[in-house]
């Protein structure tokens, strides 16, 4: 799969350094191109441990933990996870922990897959109905100011939040077959 129409503006990094100035340690992930560049930082950076999980849920139990370690973390996921998420963001209601995730978006904007369609119309109502406050990022050039304000929100006030990177700015996605 290639990237077409990929913005120029290095939004990954203003979230990079965001979650620097935030405090953030622990970074989970199930990989996903469009959180490449910001994966790729965070293992650059030895003071983030990261982790690849096998299924979105686990980060939130990862985030928590980390929260009660004394670190912050945060969770990248596609749009496609957040269903997987929707019984274990209860913890979060119960406990009243903070979280932090960066959800880039599918099923928007020039989509080629129908089966990203149906969760990508659903994320964030799955996420109000949790509980989540949710901020959607539709310019690049707003990145580094939405994610401080979001990790402040999430950290400083122990408020669940989850931010939805628009699919427009991680570039339309199509099949290319390997030569």
């Amino acid at each position: 799969m290639a990237a077409s129409d990929t913005p120029t503006t290095d939004w990954p990094l203003a979230i990079y350094e965001a979650l620097k100035a935030a405090d953030v340690r622990q970074l989970c992930y199930v990989p996903d191109a469009g959180h490449s560049r910001l994966i790729r930082l965070a293992h650059d950076d030895p003071a983030i441990a990261t982790t690849v999980l096998t299924t979105e849920e686990e980060g939130i139990a990862l985030s928590a933990g980390a929260w009660l370690g004394g670190q912050r973390a945060v969770l990248l996921m596609q749009s496609s996870g957040v269903g997987n998420c929707v019984n274990m963001l209860s913890l979060l209601a119960s406990c009243r922990f903070p979280f932090l995730s960066f959800v880039t978006m599918r099923g928007e904007w020039a989509e080629f897959n129908p089966w990203q369609v149906p969760m990508g119309k659903a994320t964030q109502a799955a996420f109000e109905i949790m509980g989540v406050t949710v901020f959607r990022l539709e310019r690049p050039e707003d990145a580094g100011e939405m994610a401080a304000a979001a990790a402040r929100l999430a950290f400083d006030s122990d408020q669940p939040i989850a931010v939805l990177i628009s699919q427009r700015m991680i570039g339309a996605k199509k099949w290319t077959e390997a030569k």
